[in-house]
Formats: structure tokens, sequence, C-alpha cells
């Protein structure tokens, strides 16, 4: 009930409210461009400041392991669930958008951990990084697999090259190395910029995101009733595997909630963007849909909390 009572998540329920009753309140493109960079741009600077203060210990690798390790049981687990609800092309593209990760659902976390006063490590924010290629490079290979063997196959080099040169993560990782070679000077300039305003902007682009999801809910419908079901049951199952990883490695508790948050979330950006080219066969609204209009909603509503608040009673 706190976090519905945040400011940032009461402006993403005014916009699932917005979206519902059909309001024309609209959020230009360019404008939501704009925010999505200044929050990576916010975060990655955040990481990079966090990171000189501790510098690069054998608890940063550890974490960074943890996130690779991550991101290729989840898709490859996911789609073994998947393959007996949809066709393998569908499968596979879900399997995708499931074991990627949202950039928004992790930046509000660490939103809730600041206003907590919970500790946390700068390099999550790589570790968000590194968690969104594995995923997609399996659903193109699974895809290519499911194809007959004259038609033509997405490369695995292009698609690399795609990912590692994406304007989002480009940005993110470099804000990264900014911090993390300007250190406090750079954050004492920044402060105005990368924390007194990130509050109120991270407000407006979750308003954004609640008319979006509002207004692809309705994607969903006339799909089965098992594939809704896992849109809202995955993200438990999914940070469950990342709190038992989490345990086993010792990472204190603010990077436990954090990979948990980035193990349950779903990709609506990154991962669908490169799908409609390297999947085509797969339907966009099935895994569009479910990502944006119920799993993102569900995590930032519901499961932030429960997340952090699981962390925090089973890691040390």
């Amino acid at each position: 009930m706190q976090n519905l009572l945040d400011p940032a998540i009461l402006f993403f329920v005014l916009g699932l409210a917005a979206g519902a009753l059909k309001s024309n309140l609209e959020i230009p493109a360019p404008i939501s461009r704009f925010l999505s960079l200044y929050l990576l741009m916010a975060l990655g600077l955040k990481g990079g400041f966090a990171l000189r203060h501790s510098g690069l210990t054998s608890e940063v690798a550890t974490g960074l392991g943890c996130a690779v390790l991550l991101a290729c049981l989840v898709p490859a687990l996911a789609y073994r669930v998947l393959r007996r609800l949809a066709s393998p092309f569908d499968a596979a593209a879900l399997a995708a958008t499931y074991g990627s990760v949202s950039a928004v659902t992790f930046v509000t976390a660490v939103q809730y951990l600041d206003g907590r006063q919970i500790a946390y490590g700068g390099h999550m924010a790589a570790a968000m990084a590194l968690m969104e290629s594995p995923a997609i490079i399996l659903a193109v290979l699974l895809a290519n697999r499911a194809r007959p063997r004259s038609a033509a196959t997405v490369g695995i080099p292009g698609l690399l090259r795609e990912s590692l040169t994406d304007g989002a993560q480009l940005l993110l990782l470099g804000a990264m190395a900014v911090g993390l070679a300007t250190g406090d000077a750079g954050k004492a300039a920044m402060a105005p910029f990368s924390i007194d305003l990130f509050k109120g902007m991270l407000a407006f682009f979750l308003l954004d995101m609640g008319l979006l999801a509002a207004r692809n809910l309705p994607r969903v419908r006339g799909q089965s009733p098992w594939l809704f079901a896992y849109a809202l049951l995955a993200p438990g199952c999914h940070a469950a595997l990342a709190l038992l990883l989490a345990r086993l490695a010792g990472l204190q508790a603010g990077d436990a909630a954090l990979l948990m948050v980035l193990a349950a979330s779903a990709s609506y950006i990154a991962v669908p963007a490169v799908l409609r080219h390297a999947v085509p066969e797969a339907n966009p609204s099935l895994y569009f849909g479910l990502s944006l209009g119920v799993t993102f909603p569900l995590n930032l509503l519901v499961g932030i909390p429960v997340y952090v608040a699981l962390a925090q009673a089973h890691v040390r």
C-alpha cells in the first residue's frame, strides 16, 4: 500500500485510468523518447558514481555473473513452458520478451530503494545492460530452428552488433563511464540534473507508461487464458529463481532485490523492436500486449515492494 502512495506510482495509476476512460490525454512521442533517454542517462551516472566509490570488487563481479546466468536461464526455461502453449515462433518471441529486461521497471525499483535508504551496488545498472541481449539471441536461434531449411536466417553477429550499438544501451554505459571517471566532483556538478529532477521526470514518464499499458491491454483479448496466466505468474517464478541465486552467491539485499526485479521484468521496447524483423512470424500483439499490458503494471504496482521485502527477509 505504501508503494501506491508514491507520487510516481500514482501518476502511473492516473495514466492507467486515463487510458481506460479513453481520454485524449497524450504525451508526444519526442517527449516520451527524451524522458526515456534522460532516465537512462541519470541511472548510468548514478551507477558510475557508486562504482567509483566502491571500486571493482569481487562482489561486483559476482553480481554481474549472476545477471548473465539469469539472462540465459530464464528465456531457456520460459521457452520450454511456452512451447506447450503457443506456436514455436510465438513461444520464442515470448521467451525473449520475458527473458530480457525492462529499464523503466528497474529505474522505478532503484527509486524505491533510494526512498527507503536500502543500499545497492552501482554495477547493477551494468547488469541490466548485460541481461538484454542473450534472450534475443536465443529467440533467433529457436526461430531459425523452426523455419524450413531453405528459409533465410537472421545472422547472430548482426544482432549482436545492433544490440551493442543501440543508442539507449550506449547512453547507459557511456553515462556510467562518465560517472566512474568523474567521481564525487562529477556527482556534485550533475546533481541538479541527475538527482534533483529525477523523481519528477520519472513521474512524467510513468504517466505515459500508464497510458500505453491501458491502451495495449485489449491486445491480449482473445488469446489463450494460459498465456494470460503465464504473464501473471512468470514474474514471480523468475524473481524466485533470482532470489535463490542471490542467496547462493551471497549478494547483499539491495543487489538481490534489483536482480529479482530484472528477472521478473519483461521487455516492451528493445526486444519487440528487434523481433519485428528477426522473428516476423511471431504475433507482435501477443508479446507486446502481455509484457506492457499485464506484466509491467503488475511489477510496478505489486511486484517491486514484494521483491524488496523478500530480499530483505532472505538475503544478508
